[in-house]
C-alpha cells in the first residue's frame, strides 16, 4: 500500500532488449569510428607519459604489453594499447569463443604495428562481432554464455553485450581523449 492509501498498477510495455542493445551498439560505433580517421602512426605510439603499456615490436612480432595481475596502480596506456585491447580482448577474443573456433589467445605476438593496420582490424572485429550477435536468435540472447566467459559462464549473452558496450564506451571515451591531446599539445 502506498503512502497514499491507493495501489498503483504499473504496466510496462514489452521491450526487445536485444534491438535495445544492438542499437546502442550502432549508434556509438557510428558516432565515433569517425574520430579515428586520419589517426598516425606517431600519435598511435605516442607514450604522453613514462613507462606506458602499449604495442611494441620484439623478435616475436607485435607484442602487447600487459601482466597479470595487472599492477596497481595499472600504469598509463597509449591509443595503440587501447585500440588493440577493445579490437582483441573486447571483439577477437569473444568472436572466437563464441561464433569461432575458440582458438583466439590473449599472448599471441601479431597485434597491429600501424596505425593504419589496427584501424582496419578494428573495424573487421567490430563487423565479426556485430555480425555475429547480430544474428542470433531472441532467445539465445537470455541463454548463458557457458565456460567461454570464466566466472561469468552463467551470465546471459545480453549481459555480455552490454558489458563489451561499456568496454567499448570507456576505451573509446579514452582514445578520443588522448586524441584531442594530442592534436591540442601540436
Amino acid at each position: 500500500m502506498g503512502g497514499f492509501g491507493f495501489r498503483v498498477a504499473i504496466t510496462l510495455p514489452r521491450m526487445d532488449f536485444r534491438d535495445e542493445a544492438l542499437d546502442q551498439l550502432d549508434l556509438y560505433w557510428e558516432q565515433w569510428r569517425p574520430r579515428l580517421d586520419g589517426l598516425t602512426d606517431e600519435e598511435y605510439f605516442r607514450e604522453p607519459v613514462p613507462e606506458c603499456w602499449s604495442v611494441r615490436r620484439t623478435g616475436r612480432g607485435w607484442e602487447f604489453d600487459f601482466a597479470f595481475p595487472a599492477p596497481d596502480p595499472p600504469p598509463f596506456t597509449t591509443i595503440a594499447w587501447r585500440l588493440c585491447h577493445v579490437a582483441d580482448h573486447v571483439f577477437a577474443m569473444r568472436v572466437s569463443n563464441h561464433f569461432g573456433d575458440g582458438s583466439y589467445r590473449i599472448d599471441h605476438h601479431d597485434y597491429p604495428g600501424s596505425a593504419a593496420v589496427a584501424l582496419a582490424h578494428l573495424d573487421r572485429q567490430h563487423g565479426l562481432w556485430r555480425d555475429g550477435i547480430g544474428s542470433m536468435p531472441a532467445e539465445r540472447w537470455t541463454r548463458p554464455v557457458g565456460p567461454a566467459e570464466g566466472p561469468h559462464a552463467d551470465r546471459t549473452y545480453l549481459t555480455l553485450v552490454l558489458h563489451l558496450n561499456r568496454e567499448l564506451f570507456h576505451h573509446g571515451g579514452e582514445i578520443a581523449l588522448l586524441r584531442d591531446l594530442y592534436r591540442s599539445a601540436a
